[in-house]
């Protein structure tokens, strides 16, 4: 089933029961695996050692009315009620929300933004609602102070990098905790030299399992979490019955009163592993773009909710009635197993372990392609593994990292309590953020009274800063890890994004005006060539420099000239027919244009031969669209002489001009116009053009140009740039720049689109920017 193709242009106004019930099942193989496997670890790690289990039963009874209340109060109320309602139409996630508030209070820190930009309409979706006096207040704080938009770019990339964390963690606790049932059916000093080995295996062969893409394997998904939910619910009915009827009794809020009085600072220390049974809560707002609200509100609430709380109650129940178990496993999850059916839970267990540690590699993928398509990550080579499904991407960089980071973490700690007090907190920092983030939408996107967004981080923001402390609190017992992980990558990515924006800056300096490219003529030696000439630039306005570099040095340019522009706007997708912008860059004869392609953070770039094909059809259409006397669109920060207008993509132009290459036929009621082919054997190139009177001479003469360039062949220009500090910077600008942001540039991959031309088809101009 392509649960993409219900995106932003095909969305479900009304969903029929059967396409929720279908996506619901969906979601329980994607979404919830990593959620549905914490009961093996959960209840271990909390009494891993600063609590005990005792003859009155007040702490395990405490840790339950603990893990009730928060799976009822984070993930139930919280996300399912509240945060998935925050959507960035129809995405989710950390950067969604950022999305939503770049656009709503203007905070982007992209500094290539157009006004243009805002006539998008995913733009145009938000700005139904008139915020209040105290929004608009927060509103031009916000955009006044540069101090704070860098505060929220910060937040952002913390939650990303928290991520990343979480996705070295959780395939390390998740396996891990699976195969410790193995310390059940054999002697204590044989199976520690088993776990590990058996451990590090399953996770490598999940980290070479990626390349293929979860579309193949996905139907075994969602079978998995249910037989394994359905097994954690039936054994927490059959225990509760048996041994511990009246444990429902725990779920009283007193009983969390009553493990506080008694446990004090064990007890408190302890919330880090208790934390641990919402650990995964985050992914139903991440995967929301794969489906509807509707569809993970009910897989939650019907599904997973219920037969976590069966198995937590189950688990308490057996404890109760056993103080003194004859194992070093103390209070695990496989002890509350009936001892024949544990060899096949056990295999169960490590499936369902698998499916949820391939949800957070696959969302880490995810959430990487969005910082990288909104410069905050450098670039990566993105694979996409299903040609129905966009979402399911794979990075190889990112995988083989996370695998060597995941075995590294394994091997060195050998247990579940230092990885699970890591664990922790980087899932409670994620929830954090989001939490601080949903009180500003709630003011500046959906125009809510402040009180209500007061309310929400105080009730919330309390019970996550309480588990925060706890988790921060065993900082030297694992939980650095998640902290130097995030130092790590934040710092990557802050020298990427502030090396990317002090470069824009440098060419926004250095853009030579229209009026140098007027002063150009035959008789200063300049001579035009066949073909069209793109030259890559970052600058939505003006000349880059690199152009006025390459002229000086070798005095010609093609015939046609383009300056390629290819940005990122703050929204998860941009329409076929809002792609392009296409102007005019000085007088007509000249044949030099500006292309701008816009894509969103959700958005495959179009391969090299079909974004050729239509950047020529998006030109080809100005020059038609110019003839018959259409208004342009005004852009900000250029030259009077310059304007631009949205022209759509190839399959847009229903009647439009479209381009026929080699020997296909013209379609019915439209006009071919014809060049011949030029005397070196090349591919054929003609224009279908709808029978128009009103086509004067000099447009059928530009696009018989542009059909000739385009026969002639295309050539790339890019720019190869040499980033350095200035003279008189500060010592932390040339550590970022000179060491940090110039190692980034150097090891990363070029442009996806530049990367495409043949080599032979580009050239590199280089130049030293001094920032």
């Amino acid at each position: 089933m392509d649960i993409e193709s219900w995106g932003h242009q095909n969305p479900i106004k009304k969903e029929s029961w059967r396409t929720v019930l279908a996506l619901a099942y969906q979601s329980l193989g994607v979404v919830y695996g990593d959620l549905s496997t914490s009961p093996l670890y959960v209840y271990k790690s909390t009494f891993a050692e600063d609590i005990q289990h005792s003859e009155t039963n007040e702490e395990i009874f405490g840790v339950l009315s603990f893990v009730f209340w928060t799976l009822t109060l984070i993930p139930l109320l919280k996300y399912v009620f509240i945060v998935l309602r925050a959507d960035d139409n129809g995405e989710g996630g950390t950067f969604a929300l950022y999305s939503l508030l770049c656009r709503h209070a203007r905070v982007s820190t992209l500094p290539n933004g157009q006004l243009a930009d805002e006539d998008l309409y995913e733009y145009k979706n938000d700005r139904n609602l008139s915020a209040d006096r105290i929004g608009m207040s927060l509103k031009s704080t916000l955009e006044k102070h540069r101090f704070l938009k860098k505060i929220l770019l910060i937040l952002a990339l913390i939650g990303t990098c928290m991520v990343i964390g979480d996705g070295v963690l959780t395939p390390a606790i998740s396996v891990f905790s699976a195969v410790s049932g193995l310390e059940l059916s054999m002697a204590k000093h044989h199976h520690q030299y088993v776990e590990v080995p058996v451990a590090c295996v399953i996770l490598v062969f999940l980290f070479f399992l990626q390349h293929y893409g979860t579309h193949r394997l996905g139907f075994l998904f969602a079978p998995i979490v249910i037989t394994w939910l359905l097994c954690i619910s039936a054994i927490g009915v059959y225990n509760i019955v048996h041994w511990n009827p009246h444990v429902y009794q725990a779920l009283s809020p007193y009983y969390m009163y009553k493990f506080l009085k008694k446990t004090q600072r064990g007890g408190w220390m302890s919330l880090g592993g208790i934390l641990l049974c919402i650990t995964g809560s985050e992914a139903m707002f991440a995967d929301l773009g794969h489906f509807s609200q509707l569809s993970i509100q009910i897989a939650f609430t019907f599904v997973v909710y219920p037969s976590l709380i069966l198995a937590y109650m189950g688990q308490a129940a057996y404890l109760s009635k056993h103080h003194v178990i004859a194992s070093d496993y103390h209070i695990g999850f496989y002890v509350s197993v009936p001892e024949k059916l544990r060899y096949p839970v056990l295999a169960i267990a490590i499936l369902a372990a698998v499916v949820g540690s391939q949800a957070i590699i696959t969302g880490t993928f995810s959430i990487i392609k969005q910082c990288s398509a909104l410069g905050c990550f450098p670039r990566v080579k993105i694979v996409h593994t299903s040609s129905k499904i966009h979402g399911q991407i794979y990075i190889p960089e990112i995988n083989w990292t996370l695998m060597v980071l995941c075995l590294a973490v394994t091997i060195g700690f050998r247990d579940t309590k230092h990885i699970s007090n890591a664990s922790g907190l980087a899932v409670i920092t994620v929830m954090l953020v989001t939490t601080c983030f949903m009180s500003l939408v709630i003011v500046l996107c959906w125009h809510k009274n402040v009180l209500f967004a007061i309310c929400f981080i105080f009730f919330f923001g309390s019970i996550e800063a309480l588990y925060f402390s706890a988790s921060l609190i065993k900082f030297l017992e694992g939980a650095w890890v998640p902290v130097v992980l995030s130092f790590i990558f934040l710092a990557v990515m802050y020298s990427w994004h502030y090396g990317t924006s002090k470069k824009y800056e440098f060419d926004v300096e250095n853009k030579i005006p229209i009026n140098w490219l007027l002063t150009l003529s035959p008789n200063l030696g300049i001579t035009r060539v066949r073909g069209i000439g793109l030259i890559h630039t970052e600058l939505v306005s003006g000349i880059p420099a690199i152009f006025s570099h390459f002229i000086t040095n070798l005095p010609a340019f093609h015939q046609v000239l383009v300056f390629l522009c290819i940005k990122s706007v703050p929204v998860p997708h941009v329409r076929p027919e809002e792609r392009f912008l296409v102007g005019r860059v000085g007088p007509k004869e000249y044949r030099v244009y500006r292309c701008i392609a816009r894509y969103g953070y959700r958005d495959i770039h179009m391969d090299d031969v079909e974004f050729e094909k239509d950047l020529v059809c998006s030109i080809a259409e100005f020059i038609s669209s110019e003839g018959r006397g259409q208004s342009f669109e005004a852009v900000e920060d250029i030259d009077e002489n310059e304007r631009l207008t949205v022209i759509g993509t190839t399959s847009t132009h229903v009647d439009g001009i479209r381009m026929c290459e080699d020997n296909v036929g013209p379609n019915r009621n439209t006009e071919m116009i014809e060049i011949s082919s030029p005397e070196v054997p090349r591919k054929r190139v003609r224009f279908l053009v709808p029978e128009s009177p009103q086509m004067d001479l000099s447009v059928r003469e530009e696009l018989r140009e542009l059909m000739e360039a385009r026969e002639a062949g295309m050539a790339f220009i890019l720019g190869h740039c040499y980033v350095r500090a200035k003279r008189g910077s500060s010592l932390i600008k040339k550590l970022v720049i000179n060491i940090g942001y110039d190692f980034l540039r150097r090891n990363c991959r070029g442009p996806t689109y530049a990367l495409s031309f043949p080599r032979a088809s580009t050239l590199e101009v280089g130049m030293i920017y001094h920032v």
